[in-house]
């Protein structure tokens, strides 16, 4: 993260999970279902199941933090960062602080897309909420990480970190509430909305730090570029709030367009209400199988 690329790559997987649980969270919502996942194992969910059994989140999580973790420590070719202490200085100074905060925040989400990797695909019951933990404590200690990255720095870049660790705790506190109360439709909204300020806000601070639109570097002691700095995150607020309205819309008149594509994308396994009478049940067992 150190570098443009570092800032962008990030910043775009962050965004397009955003923009696919958009999709999937305006679907769910259509549809009238209660919960996002399943629970049961793969097989059991009808013709259609080798695509949910295939993990494919976590392989994403994996696959597209190990390269961004190993660069980290070998790019360019030839570079090493490894050492963590200089053992030639007498007072023994840590080293590459920045590069080891890096590396862990990858190695949080590492960790995540294994938890889902064997969630997933090999236990035989899916352990939602191990997966939903694991995903929390990826952010948790990427929120724990920004708030000491800031050591070093000049006010503006001090102050576009900060702005990046507000979205970052808000889906923290987010996704603890939902390890207790999963079905509430509010929290998935906010959550993907600050999933996607996340992502665009650390697409944008890439832009600021090493290329900005003036061709001039901001500077710390220009009172307007730290104003100018929070006005535009408030307009990435408004701006990924639109695309979430945005997404749904798109979602609503799919939905509306081809019904029949609905079904049978429904087809596969869905929660009883609990209210629902045995006769219901036994029908939505018949669909389901």
């Amino acid at each position: 993260m150190g570098n443009f690329p570092g800032h962008i790559i990030p910043g775009l997987i962050f965004f397009f999970f955003g923009l696919y649980y958009a999709v999937l969270i305006s679907l769910v919502l259509l549809r009238g279902q209660q919960f996002l996942f399943s629970s049961l194992p793969p097989w059991d969910k009808g013709p259609q199941s080798w695509r949910q059994k295939f993990p494919i989140e976590g392989l994403l999580k994996v696959v597209g933090c190990i390269p961004s973790f190993l660069g980290e420590f070998f790019y360019p070719f030839g570079a090493n960062r490894l050492a963590i202490i200089d053992w030639d200085d007498p007072e023994r100074p840590f080293l590459h602080h920045s590069i080891w905060q890096h590396a862990t925040m990858y190695t949080f989400f590492i960790i995540s897309g294994l938890v889902d990797i064997v969630s997933q695909g090999w236990l035989a019951k899916r352990q939602i909420k191990l997966e939903q933990a694991a995903l929390t404590l990826a952010f948790f200690g990427t929120a724990l990480l920004l708030t000491s990255h800031i050591q070093g720095k000049d006010a503006l870049e001090v102050q576009g970190h900060l702005l990046l660790v507000l979205p970052n705790i808000l889906i923290v506190l987010v996704m603890v509430i939902e390890l207790w109360f999963p079905a509430q439709a509010v929290l998935w909204i906010f959550k993907i909305w600050m999933v996607l300020l996340f992502g665009s806000w650390l697409i944008h601070l890439g832009f600021i730090i090493y290329y900005p639109i003036t061709g001039h570097p901001w500077r710390a002691d220009k009172p307007g570029d730290i104003m100018f700095l929070t006005t535009f995150f408030c307009w990435h607020l408004i701006l990924t709030a639109l695309l979430v309205a945005g997404v749904y819309g798109l979602c609503s008149l799919w939905h509306h367009w081809y019904p029949h594509q609905q079904k049978v994308m429904s087809t596969g396994y869905q929660l009883c209400p609990t209210d629902s009478s045995p006769e219901e049940r036994k029908k939505l067992m018949v669909e389901v199988n």
